[in-house]
């Protein structure tokens, strides 16, 4: 593949589109939205959580002191909508399944509110006793050692963290201990729209690379009176995390957003080559920078979109025509794809009882009989191997592909970039940077190097932290 996909190729490839069209597109932000549909795409069925899977996780030992009574376990969450109604049912099951713990689902707001909220919490000490948190907001609160080293109660509880998906137990484990246990995790998919597909006479698969995707994008690119009415692709929002799904297309073009070590690599060529793939986009009329990435893409002002695996049933849910996924398309330097998502971490503060508790909830929330169920009822992956493994799950994946193919991706993703997910704010910042990109279409170049330098200063006293922490 080409190390750029130029302008004048597009718009080569275009031929029927009239140039005046393409550039009156460029000063729309999106097409005009259509009502989100009540429903009409065919939606898979899950598996229900039997009773016995309800009872058969790990259980922590015996933390009720007094006969008959409970010990209360409050719980901040960060699900609304299909999801927040997902982990309301595992909270419910989880309290009707024994007689000691009891534990109070708090919804909290979005990842970086349920943060926020924490960081207040702490400070005045009246803080949740287990959080959800992100895969970019954990790592804070490790730093600041609030976090509970959960290594010993796994052990007391013959709890094999072996069975955990190894990528995802790895990245919530510091110096061989344990932190922050998946729950929620996702990689992004690459979703088409299939009726737009097949009346465009493409193969029923996702593009095998960006080039190949930009070669179909005359078929898929609609327009009436001069006017774009469907877009072939749709950008997300910073607040839809675009730095999370901008992030493996930088690593398809052979770049990095940081290295490890924090040293800052955005502002690189490697980088800039793939913001300028993004400019391109929007500037040639077939993408637009979406306020609402999955909205536009049910209703069909985009025909195509990346999209966390989370977004899946909800989609499948809503759409009025039959969705496709496939693994995200090669770049110029090959294939790239992270994953993201959040996992549940106990707080340190609290008396042993109540962690306890917290543990037995960790517990039956991971478990492989409900992260089976988790992910047939949301889209998020299952976190343990045997969960994978089972035949239930198999049985699922033969009736509903679309839930494998983050599955089946997981082993081609890499660790996420430090830039991203350990300086604190380090997603919303590269984010709003690429939204200068695709509804201001600024210069790559420009808002990179504004970028790096915003995040060179605020890894400054991540790194002092690292150290005095891990030594």
């Amino acid at each position: 593949m080409a190390q750029h996909l130029t302008r004048r190729r597009l718009l080569l490839a275009l031929g029927g589109l009239s140039g005046a069209a393409l550039l009156a597109a460029c000063g729309q932000g999106q097409a005009t939205p259509t009502p989100m549909p009540a429903g009409g795409g065919a939606v898979p069925s899950p598996t229900s959580a039997r009773a016995s899977d309800s009872t058969a996780s790990p259980t922590a030992p015996a933390v009720v002191k007094t006969p008959g009574s409970k010990v209360k376990v409050v719980y901040w969450g960060s699900f609304s909508g299909n999801l927040g109604e997902a982990e309301q049912g595992m909270v419910k099951r989880f309290n009707e399944s024994q007689d000691e713990v009891e534990v109070d689902y708090q919804y909290q707001g979005s990842y970086e509110e349920t943060a926020q909220k924490l960081t207040q919490a702490l400070a005045a000490g009246t803080t949740p006793d287990i959080v959800l948190l992100s895969d970019v907001w954990w790592f804070k609160f490790y730093l600041n050692d609030v976090l509970l080293p959960l290594n010993d109660l796994f052990a007391a509880n013959q709890i094999d963290t072996k069975d955990y998906v190894d990528p995802l137990i790895e990245e919530g484990t510091r110096k061989g201990v344990i932190y922050w246990v998946p729950f929620a995790r996702s990689t992004p998919l690459f979703y088409y729209n299939k009726q737009a597909w097949q009346e465009a006479g493409l193969p029923d698969r996702g593009p095998k690379t960006w080039e190949e995707f930009v070669e179909w994008v005359p078929k898929l690119v609609k327009q009436e009176g001069g006017k774009t009415v469907r877009y072939a692709f749709a950008h997300p929002s910073a607040a839809s995390y675009i730095a999370w799904l901008f992030q493996p297309v930088v690593w398809q073009w052979g770049g990095r957003y940081s290295d490890p070590d924090f040293t800052i690599r955005i502002q690189e060529e490697p980088a800039v080559e793939a913001g300028r793939f993004y400019l391109s986009s929007v500037k040639d009329g077939w993408a637009f920078g979406s306020k609402d990435v999955v909205a536009d893409f049910v209703n069909g002002a985009a025909v195509a979109m990346m999209a966390s695996t989370a977004s899946l049933r909800g989609i499948v849910s809503s759409a009025s025509f039959p969705v496709g996924t496939s693994f995200l398309p090669e770049g110029p330097k090959g294939f790239g794809c992270c994953t993201g998502g959040s996992g549940l971490a106990i707080l340190k503060n609290k008396p042993k009882e109540i962690q306890e508790a917290a543990f037995k909830y960790l517990a039956f929330a991971t478990s492989p009989e409900q992260t089976r169920w988790w992910s047939q009822n949301t889209g998020y992956m299952p976190v343990r191997k045997s969960a994978i493994a089972s035949q239930e799950m198999q049985q699922f994946y033969q009736q509903n592909p679309n839930f494998k193919t983050a599955v089946d991706q997981l082993p081609k993703t890499q660790p996420q970039d430090a830039a991203r997910v350990w300086i604190p704010n380090g997603d919303q910042i590269i984010g709003k940077g690429l939204e200068r990109v695709t509804v201001q279409l600024e210069d790559p170049a420009t808002v990179f190097a504004d970028v790096a330098a915003t995040l060179e200063r605020e890894a400054k006293p991540v790194v002092e932290q690292l150290k005095r922490r891990e030594g």
